[in-house]
């Protein structure tokens, strides 16, 4: 398998790429709240993106026939991924809400996402969201050159299932570059010391996407939202990741000065 190991300009880049990518989110983050709809954070996300002289890699995305109607993937409680922004869709308090932005500025692509809570969520709907940001970290620290795939995988899963949730099996994290999906796959399941090698200037979207109960899905009439087929909350975080010869370096932190 071809796996692109970045240069030194294509590694400048995708630093300001995820920069960018991370700023829009963390701006998005104060606007969730009961009463708002996930078109007003769409819209305000599509603001965003265009402020920072990026532009969506999400917006006519296409597979097959179908194109991605929006700038942003916003999915609430039970929606894994790819959930299409809408005025009819309110957020109540007790809701999660996941935010998806991935961003193309100067040909790299910028890609992140976080669950949120709106207003005040059960315990074990907090415990969710918790468990699959600790999952997030665990699998960023095994992305170190010489370790293999499946050693990001074995420590998302472990932590996962060790406090009884489930991990999707049908979405991955991947490669990314300059698409939004490159090689290698970076699944949430696996074996420690299976899978590609990891070597410096891989850059990869590590993204666990975990659900309350079984971890089977479906997708909607719509072609792209994804949900937990027994109807369960799921929580999604992600990050994108350079390797280096001195540990995981994370792309996607906010500008200080947005």
């Amino acid at each position: 398998m071809n796996i692109p190991i970045k240069n030194a300009e294509g590694i400048a880049r995708m630093r300001e790429a995820g920069a960018i990518a991370a700023t829009v989110l963390e701006n998005l983050k104060p606007l969730v709240r009961p009463g708002i709809t996930t078109q007003d954070l769409e819209e305000a996300g599509r603001d965003w993106i265009a402020r920072l002289g990026a532009r969506s890699a999400d917006f006519g995305y296409q597979i097959g026939s179908r194109r991605y109607p929006a700038h942003t993937c916003i999915s609430v409680n039970e929606e894994v991924v790819h959930g299409i922004p809408s005025f009819r869709r309110v957020l109540r308090d007790g809701d999660i809400v996941s935010l998806d932005i991935t961003i193309v500025y100067n040909g790299y692509i910028g890609d992140n996402a976080v669950t949120l809570p709106v207003g005040t969520i059960t315990p074990p709907i907090e415990k969710l969201v918790r468990v699959t940001r600790e999952a997030l970290d665990l699998g960023i620290a095994q992305a170190l050159v010489g370790n293999r795939i499946g050693d990001i995988s074995a420590a998302v899963q472990a932590h996962v299932e060790s406090h009884g949730f489930s991990v999707v099996r049908d979405m991955v994290g991947h490669g990314v570059g300059t698409k939004m999906h490159e090689p290698p796959e970076v699944p949430n399941f696996g074996r420690r010391g299976t899978g590609d090698r990891i070597k410096p200037g891989m850059t990869l979207a590590i993204e666990p996407m975990v659900n309350l109960g079984g971890y089977k899905t479906k997708t909607l009439a719509d072609g792209w939202t994804v949900v937990t087929a027994d109807g369960s909350p799921s929580a999604h975080f992600e990050h994108t990741v350079l390797t280096t010869d001195t540990g995981p370096e994370i792309l996607t932190l906010p500008r200080r000065s947005a």
